[in-house]
Protein backbone atom coordinates (compact mmCIF):
# COMPACT_ATOMS: atom_id res chain seq x y z
CA UNK A 1 0.00 0.00 0.00
CA UNK A 2 1.15 3.37 -0.85
CA UNK A 3 -0.87 5.88 1.63
CA UNK A 4 0.21 5.49 5.00
CA UNK A 5 -1.71 4.86 8.14
CA UNK A 6 -2.81 8.26 9.87
CA UNK A 7 -1.27 10.47 11.28
CA UNK A 8 0.47 10.33 7.79
CA UNK A 9 -0.94 12.07 5.12
CA UNK A 10 0.54 11.98 1.30
CA UNK A 11 -0.94 14.53 -1.34
CA UNK A 12 -3.92 13.28 -3.78
CA UNK A 13 -1.93 11.43 -6.90
CA UNK A 14 -2.97 9.49 -9.94
CA UNK A 15 -0.85 6.50 -8.77
CA UNK A 16 -3.40 6.03 -5.67
CA UNK A 17 -6.46 5.13 -7.81
CA UNK A 18 -5.79 1.62 -7.63
CA UNK A 19 -5.79 1.61 -4.14
CA UNK A 20 -8.90 4.19 -3.48
CA UNK A 21 -11.27 3.43 -6.40
CA UNK A 22 -12.47 -0.19 -5.09
CA UNK A 23 -13.57 1.45 -1.83
CA UNK A 24 -14.64 4.87 -2.14
CA UNK A 25 -17.88 3.41 -4.62
CA UNK A 26 -19.32 1.00 -2.00
CA UNK A 27 -20.01 3.36 0.60
CA UNK A 28 -23.93 3.82 0.68
CA UNK A 29 -24.62 7.53 0.68
CA UNK A 30 -23.86 7.98 -2.41
CA UNK A 31 -21.31 11.48 -1.88
CA UNK A 32 -20.37 12.86 -5.16
CA UNK A 33 -17.60 14.30 -3.74
CA UNK A 34 -16.02 10.77 -1.88
CA UNK A 35 -14.72 9.17 -5.45
CA UNK A 36 -11.67 8.98 -6.69
CA UNK A 37 -11.60 10.80 -9.81
CA UNK A 38 -13.62 13.93 -7.90
CA UNK A 39 -10.84 14.02 -4.98
CA UNK A 40 -8.43 13.97 -8.04
CA UNK A 41 -9.55 16.34 -10.51
CA UNK A 42 -10.22 18.88 -8.03
CA UNK A 43 -6.78 18.09 -5.33
CA UNK A 44 -5.25 21.53 -6.61
CA UNK A 45 -8.20 23.49 -5.73
CA UNK A 46 -8.78 21.77 -2.39
CA UNK A 47 -4.75 20.88 -1.93
CA UNK A 48 -6.17 17.56 -0.80
CA UNK A 49 -3.90 15.06 1.31
CA UNK A 50 -5.37 11.19 1.94
CA UNK A 51 -4.31 8.50 5.46
CA UNK A 52 -5.51 5.51 5.91
CA UNK A 53 -7.38 4.64 8.79
CA UNK A 54 -7.82 1.32 8.28
CA UNK A 55 -7.86 -1.12 4.53
CA UNK A 56 -10.68 0.25 3.38
CA UNK A 57 -11.35 3.77 5.41
CA UNK A 58 -9.67 7.31 4.48
CA UNK A 59 -9.37 10.18 5.92
CA UNK A 60 -9.21 13.47 3.45
CA UNK A 61 -7.74 16.63 4.49
CA UNK A 62 -8.26 19.63 2.49
CA UNK A 63 -7.71 23.64 2.58
CA UNK A 64 -11.11 25.34 1.95
CA UNK A 65 -10.40 28.38 -0.40
CA UNK A 66 -11.21 31.71 0.83
CA UNK A 67 -13.59 32.77 -1.84
CA UNK A 68 -16.20 30.00 -0.16
CA UNK A 69 -16.71 32.28 3.00
CA UNK A 70 -15.73 34.22 5.47
CA UNK A 71 -12.86 34.64 7.40
CA UNK A 72 -10.19 33.05 4.54
CA UNK A 73 -8.49 30.18 3.74
CA UNK A 74 -9.27 26.92 6.55
CA UNK A 75 -8.84 23.42 7.15
CA UNK A 76 -11.56 20.55 6.92
CA UNK A 77 -10.98 16.61 6.87
CA UNK A 78 -13.43 14.13 5.74
CA UNK A 79 -14.23 10.59 6.61
CA UNK A 80 -15.58 8.80 3.28
CA UNK A 81 -15.84 5.51 4.95
CA UNK A 82 -16.34 5.25 8.50
CA UNK A 83 -16.59 6.38 11.63
CA UNK A 84 -12.88 7.53 13.44
CA UNK A 85 -12.21 6.54 16.96
CA UNK A 86 -12.67 9.32 19.51
CA UNK A 87 -8.91 9.98 19.80
CA UNK A 88 -8.46 9.90 16.15
CA UNK A 89 -11.17 12.85 16.06
CA UNK A 90 -9.49 15.07 18.37
CA UNK A 91 -6.04 15.04 17.22
CA UNK A 92 -7.72 15.77 13.78
CA UNK A 93 -10.17 18.95 15.48
CA UNK A 94 -6.10 20.44 16.51
CA UNK A 95 -4.67 20.49 12.85
CA UNK A 96 -8.38 21.10 11.06
CA UNK A 97 -10.78 23.90 11.73
CA UNK A 98 -13.95 21.93 10.84
CA UNK A 99 -15.17 18.25 9.97
CA UNK A 100 -17.13 18.57 6.11
CA UNK A 101 -19.21 16.40 3.86
CA UNK A 102 -20.64 14.34 7.27
CA UNK A 103 -23.17 11.78 5.92
CA UNK A 104 -26.39 10.57 7.44
CA UNK A 105 -24.83 6.79 7.60
CA UNK A 106 -22.13 8.21 9.63
CA UNK A 107 -24.02 9.98 11.73
CA UNK A 108 -26.81 7.34 11.95
CA UNK A 109 -23.83 5.25 13.60
CA UNK A 110 -23.11 7.86 16.75
CA UNK A 111 -24.70 11.31 16.50
CA UNK A 112 -25.77 10.71 20.21
CA UNK A 113 -21.74 10.08 21.32
CA UNK A 114 -20.27 12.37 19.27
CA UNK A 115 -22.64 14.95 20.46
CA UNK A 116 -21.58 14.01 24.28
CA UNK A 117 -17.82 14.43 22.88
CA UNK A 118 -18.35 18.30 22.52
CA UNK A 119 -19.28 18.31 18.74
CA UNK A 120 -21.68 20.70 17.05
CA UNK A 121 -23.08 19.81 13.92
CA UNK A 122 -24.59 21.98 11.53
CA UNK A 123 -26.67 21.01 7.80
CA UNK A 124 -24.37 22.09 4.67
CA UNK A 125 -27.58 22.72 2.52
CA UNK A 126 -25.38 23.99 -0.24
CA UNK A 127 -23.79 20.95 -0.73
CA UNK A 128 -26.41 18.40 -0.54
CA UNK A 129 -26.20 16.30 -3.56
CA UNK A 130 -29.24 16.42 -5.64
CA UNK A 131 -31.30 12.70 -6.10
CA UNK A 132 -33.61 11.97 -9.08
CA UNK A 133 -35.21 8.93 -10.42
CA UNK A 134 -33.59 7.68 -13.16
CA UNK A 135 -36.91 6.73 -14.42
CA UNK A 136 -38.38 10.17 -14.35
CA UNK A 137 -35.57 11.68 -15.79
CA UNK A 138 -34.83 9.36 -18.75
CA UNK A 139 -39.46 9.45 -19.66
CA UNK A 140 -40.13 12.76 -18.28
CA UNK A 141 -43.84 11.88 -16.77
CA UNK A 142 -47.00 13.64 -15.98
CA UNK A 143 -47.33 17.78 -15.47
CA UNK A 144 -44.70 18.15 -13.50
CA UNK A 145 -42.29 17.37 -16.37
CA UNK A 146 -44.40 19.40 -18.92
CA UNK A 147 -41.42 21.72 -19.81
CA UNK A 148 -38.87 20.00 -20.07
CA UNK A 149 -40.49 17.64 -22.13
CA UNK A 150 -41.49 20.53 -24.58
CA UNK A 151 -38.12 21.47 -25.02
CA UNK A 152 -37.14 17.87 -26.00
CA UNK A 153 -39.98 17.82 -28.38
CA UNK A 154 -38.19 20.75 -29.31
CA UNK A 155 -35.14 20.04 -29.91
CA UNK A 156 -36.48 16.76 -31.75
CA UNK A 157 -38.87 18.68 -34.11
CA UNK A 158 -35.66 21.01 -34.88
CA UNK A 159 -33.11 18.41 -35.69
CA UNK A 160 -35.19 15.83 -37.11
CA UNK A 161 -35.37 15.78 -41.16
CA UNK A 162 -39.00 15.31 -42.44
CA UNK A 163 -38.88 11.49 -43.22
CA UNK A 164 -38.02 11.17 -39.45
CA UNK A 165 -34.26 10.71 -39.47
CA UNK A 166 -32.56 12.22 -37.15
CA UNK A 167 -29.99 14.86 -37.59
CA UNK A 168 -28.61 14.41 -34.06
CA UNK A 169 -26.19 11.30 -33.26
CA UNK A 170 -24.84 9.98 -30.16
CA UNK A 171 -21.86 7.46 -29.59
CA UNK A 172 -19.99 6.65 -26.03
CA UNK A 173 -17.14 8.47 -25.22
CA UNK A 174 -13.75 6.53 -26.47
CA UNK A 175 -10.24 7.69 -26.52
CA UNK A 176 -10.71 8.67 -30.38
CA UNK A 177 -13.60 10.95 -29.29
CA UNK A 178 -11.54 12.70 -26.49
CA UNK A 179 -10.23 15.76 -28.55
CA UNK A 180 -13.93 16.49 -30.31
CA UNK A 181 -15.36 16.40 -26.53
CA UNK A 182 -12.20 19.19 -25.60
CA UNK A 183 -13.77 21.36 -28.59
CA UNK A 184 -17.09 21.28 -27.51
CA UNK A 185 -15.33 22.44 -24.17
CA UNK A 186 -13.11 25.19 -25.11
CA UNK A 187 -16.53 26.97 -27.03
CA UNK A 188 -18.41 26.49 -24.14
CA UNK A 189 -16.09 28.05 -22.28
CA UNK A 190 -15.78 31.06 -25.21
CA UNK A 191 -19.72 31.01 -24.76
CA UNK A 192 -19.94 31.15 -21.10
CA UNK A 193 -16.83 34.28 -20.34
CA UNK A 194 -15.14 32.25 -17.77
CA UNK A 195 -12.93 29.36 -16.99
CA UNK A 196 -15.72 27.75 -13.79
CA UNK A 197 -14.39 23.73 -14.07
CA UNK A 198 -12.42 24.11 -16.98
CA UNK A 199 -8.97 22.61 -15.97
CA UNK A 200 -11.06 19.60 -13.95
CA UNK A 201 -13.34 18.80 -17.25
CA UNK A 202 -10.04 18.68 -19.04
CA UNK A 203 -8.41 16.40 -16.96
CA UNK A 204 -11.49 14.32 -16.81
CA UNK A 205 -11.92 13.77 -19.88
CA UNK A 206 -7.84 12.94 -21.00
CA UNK A 207 -8.26 10.39 -18.33
CA UNK A 208 -11.81 9.33 -18.33
CA UNK A 209 -10.66 5.70 -18.35
CA UNK A 210 -8.18 5.54 -16.11
CA UNK A 211 -10.77 7.11 -13.42
CA UNK A 212 -13.14 4.55 -14.12
CA UNK A 213 -15.76 7.61 -16.10
CA UNK A 214 -18.10 6.94 -18.60
CA UNK A 215 -20.00 9.40 -21.10
CA UNK A 216 -21.78 9.96 -24.48
CA UNK A 217 -21.11 12.71 -27.02
CA UNK A 218 -23.69 14.50 -29.08
CA UNK A 219 -23.39 15.93 -32.82
CA UNK A 220 -26.30 17.94 -34.13
CA UNK A 221 -26.36 18.44 -37.99
CA UNK A 222 -22.83 16.98 -38.16
CA UNK A 223 -21.54 19.03 -35.36
CA UNK A 224 -19.72 18.76 -32.19
CA UNK A 225 -22.60 19.69 -29.41
CA UNK A 226 -22.42 18.20 -26.29
CA UNK A 227 -21.03 15.66 -23.81
CA UNK A 228 -21.41 13.89 -20.72
CA UNK A 229 -19.47 12.35 -18.07
CA UNK A 230 -20.05 10.48 -14.31
CA UNK A 231 -19.52 7.29 -12.89
CA UNK A 232 -21.30 4.87 -10.70
CA UNK A 233 -21.47 5.60 -6.81
CA UNK A 234 -23.29 3.53 -3.64
CA UNK A 235 -23.17 0.40 -4.45
CA UNK A 236 -23.87 0.46 -7.89
CA UNK A 237 -27.58 1.86 -7.22
CA UNK A 238 -26.76 5.21 -8.47
CA UNK A 239 -24.99 7.08 -11.15
CA UNK A 240 -22.93 10.51 -10.49
CA UNK A 241 -22.97 13.18 -13.40
CA UNK A 242 -20.05 14.91 -12.69
CA UNK A 243 -19.68 17.06 -16.21
CA UNK A 244 -22.51 18.07 -18.52
CA UNK A 245 -21.19 20.40 -21.50
CA UNK A 246 -23.49 21.50 -24.07
CA UNK A 247 -23.43 24.41 -26.65
CA UNK A 248 -26.55 26.46 -26.38
CA UNK A 249 -27.07 27.42 -30.00
CA UNK A 250 -29.09 24.38 -30.04
CA UNK A 251 -31.79 24.85 -28.35
CA UNK A 252 -33.26 22.75 -26.10
CA UNK A 253 -29.77 20.68 -25.94
CA UNK A 254 -29.21 20.09 -22.24
CA UNK A 255 -33.04 19.43 -21.79
CA UNK A 256 -32.20 16.61 -24.57
CA UNK A 257 -28.68 15.23 -22.91
CA UNK A 258 -30.32 15.15 -20.01
CA UNK A 259 -33.16 12.85 -21.07
CA UNK A 260 -30.99 10.73 -23.34
CA UNK A 261 -27.97 10.46 -20.94
CA UNK A 262 -30.74 8.84 -18.15
CA UNK A 263 -32.99 6.18 -20.53
CA UNK A 264 -29.22 5.04 -21.50
CA UNK A 265 -28.26 3.79 -18.73
CA UNK A 266 -29.04 0.59 -17.36
CA UNK A 267 -31.63 -0.11 -15.25
CA UNK A 268 -30.03 -1.16 -12.06
CA UNK A 269 -28.77 2.34 -11.52
CA UNK A 270 -32.24 3.52 -9.69
CA UNK A 271 -30.91 6.85 -9.24
CA UNK A 272 -29.03 9.72 -10.36
CA UNK A 273 -27.00 11.99 -8.62
CA UNK A 274 -26.79 15.54 -10.14
CA UNK A 275 -24.12 16.98 -7.09
CA UNK A 276 -24.63 20.26 -5.56
CA UNK A 277 -25.49 23.91 -5.87
CA UNK A 278 -23.14 25.77 -3.67
CA UNK A 279 -25.27 28.22 -2.55
CA UNK A 280 -25.97 29.47 -6.54
CA UNK A 281 -29.46 30.66 -6.37
CA UNK A 282 -29.90 30.07 -9.56
CA UNK A 283 -28.51 26.48 -10.18
CA UNK A 284 -30.24 25.70 -6.98
CA UNK A 285 -33.65 26.73 -9.19
CA UNK A 286 -32.67 24.72 -12.16
CA UNK A 287 -32.02 21.77 -10.01
CA UNK A 288 -35.42 22.33 -8.37
CA UNK A 289 -37.05 22.12 -11.61
CA UNK A 290 -36.00 18.59 -12.59
CA UNK A 291 -37.96 17.63 -9.34
CA UNK A 292 -35.72 15.56 -6.82
CA UNK A 293 -36.42 12.50 -5.41
CA UNK A 294 -34.55 13.59 -2.21
CA UNK A 295 -30.81 14.39 -1.61
CA UNK A 296 -27.38 12.75 0.10
CA UNK A 297 -27.44 15.16 3.06
CA UNK A 298 -23.81 16.10 4.28
CA UNK A 299 -23.42 17.87 7.56
CA UNK A 300 -20.49 19.65 8.94
CA UNK A 301 -18.97 19.97 12.36
CA UNK A 302 -16.65 21.98 14.63
CA UNK A 303 -15.83 21.22 18.95
CA UNK A 304 -17.29 23.15 21.18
Amino acid sequence: MIIPEFPGFIPIRYELRTEMHPHLPMTVDGVSEYTFANLYLFRRRYRYRVSRLRDKAFIISGVQPADHGEGGEKTFFCTPCALPERGILEDLFKTHDFWKGIPDSILASGRDRLEEWGLAFTEDRDNFDYLYLRGDLAELPGKRYHKKRNLVSQFHHAYTSADGTPRWEVRPLTAELVPTALEILEKWRDEKGFDGDFAAASEALEKFQGLYQRGLVFWVEGKPAAWCLGERLARGRMFAVHFEKALEEFKGIYQFVNQYCAASLPAYYTHINREQDLGDEGLRQAKLTYRPCGFVRKFTALAR
